[in-house]
C-alpha cells in the first residue's frame, strides 16, 4: 500500500496508574520528513515514543507503519519493521567498548560462536568516520564524556539502517559542534529517504531542521502544521495554552554580603587557580563550553571531590568541605547536572527523594515521622506544581521536568543558604523554564546566593547578576549582567 505517510496513529491511549498519559492521540508522519513533536515536559512525548518503539503497549489505538496496520511487543519487533530511536536519557554499558555498545545483541561473530571483535571494531570505526564522530570504538563508555556518549547512541542509532529514526532530545548534552554534526547527519539520512521524528525543547533547533511540527498538551493533540507556518510565539502558545510574555523571570534583589568566597581553588588536571564570590541575594552565572571545568569546580565545592588546594569560606570563615555531607552541613545544596545519574533515586517514590537531603529532620528513633514527611512535601510539590498522582508515585514515572522540580524540592526543604544549579532547565519545556526562572528570583530576593551553570547563554544573560566565564579550566574573566554579551562570553569561552 502506497501513501506519503510513513507513520500513522489513530485514538492511541496510554493509562498508568492515576494518570492519562495519552489521551485519544492522532499523528501523521510524511515519509523523508523531519517531524518535531513539541509540549512541555508531561504532554506524553516520550511516553508515544516508547509506544511507536515498542517499549509500552497502548491501551487502545492503532498503530499504522508504510500503510500497514502494526502491533509491536518490544523494540526488537520495531527495529525490525525499520524503527530506531535515540532516547531521552543515556544508558551506555560503562564497562563495554565503544564498538561492543554499538552492536550490543547483534554482534560479528566466527566459528563456534566466538565474537569477532576486530570485525566490530572495523566495522563500528568505520560507522563513526562516516558520521565524522572522533571517537575511539576500542574506548570503554565509562571513559567518554556525556557528550561522546550520545553521538555513540546517535552512531547506534544509525547503525540498524532505519527507515524511520525516533530523536528524543539529542543534543541535550553535546556542543554546539557536535550539534552542526548532528544535523548534516540529519540532512544526509533525508537525502536517502530516511524519516525523522525529533522532540526537543531547543527552539532554535525545532524552526531550523523541522518540516513539520505537532504539538501535545497534557498528553492530548492539540494540532500540526508545517514549520514555516509557526512564529516563535504561536508555537509556545500552542504548546502552554498561554502567552509567556516573559521567560527569565529575572527580579532586582537586595545584594547582601559575601555567602561564599572561592580562593586559588585548584584541582590537579581539572582546573587551576579558581577564585571568586557569591553574595546573598545575588545570581551567579558560570558560562563555559563543556570540558571548560565548570561543573568540576562546583562538586569540588560540594565536596564531592575535594581540591588538592585553595581556600573556602562560608560567611567570611574558613570551611573544610571533604564530603557532601559537610557540605548541607554549611548549608549548600547542588541540584547535579545529570538527574538521571547523580540526583534522583528512581525506584524511591516522590517522598523519598525530597527528604532524603534533611532526613534527619523527619526521623525519631531511627523512624520517619510519615506525617510530618507528608506535609511537608504536600506544600513543596504544590509550591513548585510538580504533577504527580501521589506522594508514593515512584519518580522514574515523573516526566523530566518533574523530576526536576521534585530535586528542587530537596534542596529547598533543606533550607540552603547556598544553592548551585547545575544546568537546572536541561530537558525542560519553556512553561517549566519560567517556573524555575521565577523561583529562582524569589529565593536570591529572599537572601538565598545563588550559583547557576548552563550552556543556555540567553538563560545565563537572562538570569544572572555576574557571569564567571571559564575555559579548560582556568578562569577567564567576569562580566557584570550591565556589560554581558553573547558574544563577549563566547569570546572569553573561546580564549
Amino acid at each position: 500500500m502506497d501513501t506519503e505517510y510513513i507513520l500513522e496513529l489513530d485514538g492511541v491511549t496510554k493509562e498508568f496508574p492515576g494518570v492519562k498519559a495519552l489521551d485519544n492521540i492522532q499523528l501523521k508522519v510524511r515519509k523523508g520528513t523531519v517531524h518535531a513533536l513539541m509540549g512541555e515536559n508531561g504532554a506524553g512525548k516520550s511516553t508515544l515514543m516508547k509506544i511507536i518503539f515498542g517499549i509500552y503497549t497502548p491501551d487502545s489505538g492503532v498503530i499504522r507503519y508504510k500503510g500497514n496496520p502494526i502491533k509491536l511487543h518490544g523494540s526488537k519487533d520495531a527495529i525490525q519493521y525499520g524503527i530506531s530511536m535515540i532516547h531521552q536519557e543515556l544508558s551506555p554499558i560503562p564497562h563495554m567498548t565503544v564498538a561492543e555498545n554499538i552492536f550490543l545483541g547483534r554482534e560479528s561473530t566466527r566459528g563456534f560462536g566466538w565474537i569477532n571483535r576486530k570485525k566490530m571494531d572495523q566495522e563500528a570505526g568505520q560507522l563513526l568516520q562516516d558520521l565524522n564522530m572522533n571517537i575511539n570504538p576500542k574506548a570503554k563508555m565509562i571513559d567518554l564524556s556525556i557528550a561522546n556518549i550520545q553521538m555513540v547512541e546517535i552512531a547506534t542509532a544509525v547503525s540498524h539502517n532505519a527507515d524511520l529514526i525516533i530523536m528524543d532530545e539529542p543534543t541535550s548534552a553535546i556542543t554546539d559542534k557536535e550539534v552542526e554534526q548532528l544535523f548534516a547527519i540529519i540532512e544526509s539520512l533525508k537525502d536517502k529517504g530516511v524519516t525523522i521524528i525529533y522532540i526537543s525543547h531547543k527552539m532554535n533547533e525545532i524552526f531550523r531542521i523541522s518540516d513539520d511540527i505537532t504539538i501535545f498538551r497534557d498528553g492530548q493533540y492539540i494540532g500540526t502544521k508545517a514549520a514555516s507556518d509557526f512564529t516563535q510565539d504561536t508555537l509556545i502558545q500552542m504548546m502552554v495554552g498561554r502567552e509567556i510574555k516573559q521567560v527569565f523571570h529575572k527580579e532586582t534583589a537586595d545584594i547582601g554580603e559575601v555567602a561564599l568566597s572561592v580562593r586559588n581553588l585548584t584541582r590537579n588536571g581539572k582546573f587551576n587557580d579558581i577564585s571568586f564570590e557569591v553574595r546573598k541575594g545575588e545570581i551567579l552565572g558560570i558560562a563555559g563550553l563543556m570540558g571548560s571545568g565548570r561543573t568540576e569546580v562546583i562538586e569540588s565545592i560540594f565536596g564531592i571531590h575535594p581540591p588538592d588546594s585553595g581556600e573556602i569560606y562560608i560567611h567570611g570563615q574558613k570551611a573544610t568541605i571533604r564530603s557532601p555531607q559537610e557540605a548541607i552541613s554549611y548549608k549548600i545544596g547542588l541540584l547535579t547536572e545529570d538527574r538521571k545519574i547523580t540526583g534522583a533515586f528512581l525506584p524511591l517514590s516522590v517522598k523519598d527523594n525530597m527528604i532524603i537531603s534533611s532526613i534527619d529532620d523527619f526521623t525519631s528513633s531511627g523512624y520517619i515521622k510519615s506525617k510530618l514527611a507528608n506535609n511537608m512535601c504536600k506544600i513543596f510539590v504544590e509550591r513548585l506544581n510538580v504533577k504527580t498522582p501521589s506522594l508514593n508515585q515512584e519518580m522514574m514515572n515523573l516526566s523530566g521536568g518533574n523530576q526536576q522540580k521534585v530535586l528542587l524540592g530537596r534542596w529547598l526543604m533543606n533550607n540552603p543558604d547556598i544553592l548551585i544549579l547545575d544546568e537546572p532547565t536541561r530537558g525542560i519545556d519553556v512553561g517549566a523554564k519560567a517556573e524555575i526562572h521565577k523561583l529562582m528570583s524569589r529565593l536570591a530576593q529572599t537572601g538565598k546566593a545563588i550559583i547557576m551553570i548552563s550552556s543556555e547563554l540567553p538563560e545565563v544573560l537572562g538570569m544572572s547578576d555576574r557571569i564567571l566565564v571559564m575555559h579548560e579550566g582556568a578562569s577567564k574573566g567576569e562580566l557584570e549582567r550591565e556589560k554581558a554579551s553573547q558574544e563577549r562570553i563566547m569570546e572569553l569561552a573561546y580564549s
